[in-house]
Formats: C-alpha cells, sequence, structure tokens
C-alpha cells in the first residue's frame, strides 16, 4: 500500500503563548513541495488569533473529500466513455455536537455539476450510478465516521 505524508509547522516567536492569545497561522507542506498557509478556522477560534484567509482543517477535509470523489468520478466516466468537459463542487460540512457534547463534521454535502460533450452523453441513472461508484470508491470517504452524502446537480444538456 501507499504512503502519504503532510508535514504542519506552527511556531511560537515572541508570542505570548500561556496567555492563549497566540496566533493559530501554521504552514502545511505537501511531498510535492506544495505549502499552503494554515489556520485555525475563525468560527473556532476569534480573530486575531485565526487567519480567514488560511486553510483550517474543516475545510481541508471537505475539500479532501471532495477531490477524491471527483477523481475517481473522471476516472469512471473515462472507463465508460463519457467525455467531461468540466467537473465543479460546492462541498459543504456541517458542524454539530455528537452525543458527548464533542463538536465534529457530521455532514459533508458534496453538490457535483457536470459538464460533458460529444455524442455519448450519461443519463440521470448512468450519471447517479457513477455517483454512486466513486462514493464507494472514494479512499478518504472510507475512511471517515462521519456522514457523507452526495448530491450531484444534473443539468439537462440542450
Amino acid at each position: 500500500m501507499s504512503q502519504h505524508t503532510a508535514e504542519i509547522l506552527w511556531l511560537r516567536g515572541e508570542q505570548d503563548f500561556l496567555s492563549n492569545r497566540y496566533s493559530r497561522k501554521h504552514l502545511l507542506r505537501f511531498d510535492g513541495g506544495l505549502e499552503i498557509p494554515g489556520s485555525s478556522s475563525p468560527h473556532v477560534v476569534p480573530l486575531p488569533m485565526s487567519d480567514a484567509a488560511a486553510l483550517d482543517p474543516e475545510e481541508a477535509f471537505i475539500a479532501s473529500l471532495s477531490s477524491c470523489h471527483m477523481l475517481w468520478f473522471l476516472s469512471i466516466a473515462a472507463k465508460y466513455q463519457f467525455c467531461i468537459d468540466r467537473y465543479f463542487d460546492a462541498a459543504v460540512g456541517e458542524m454539530a455536537k455528537n452525543a458527548a457534547g464533542k463538536k465534529w463534521v457530521a455532514v459533508v454535502t458534496l453538490r457535483p455539476e457536470v459538464s460533458f460533450s460529444g455524442t455519448r452523453l450519461p443519463t440521470q441513472a448512468e450519471l447517479a450510478q457513477m455517483h454512486t461508484e466513486a462514493h464507494e470508491e472514494c479512499f478518504i470517504a472510507n475512511s471517515v465516521k462521519s456522514e457523507v452524502r452526495c448530491e450531484p446537480v444534473f443539468r439537462e444538456v440542450a
């Protein structure tokens, strides 16, 4: 099996850590060299200790689920000889409290909108089946206890 890595770096610098008024800004570094600014969500830790412009863990989690689903969907559509021109997903994660009162991402809803071209276009049933297959194959969705929903946006081809 494969191994995937990420490095997370936070430095205190001159901040007064013990007062709990330190910046949550940090750096996410990935094996290909990509570096992304990270932070806690301002919904969790108020500004200015959070950076609203940086990627927070909740956003990264939702994006990871959406990206994994998309990659599987593209692969499945190619296998069935459907040509995709555009794939867009406005994924949303909803926070809630569990039975123990702990916050968690309780539901992630994917809303992929896919544009196809060519002479072979999927029916709504074929589109739904490909999304079901993608969801069943998604490594990330298979790795979490949160409910992961897929609500594809179907557009009639004019």
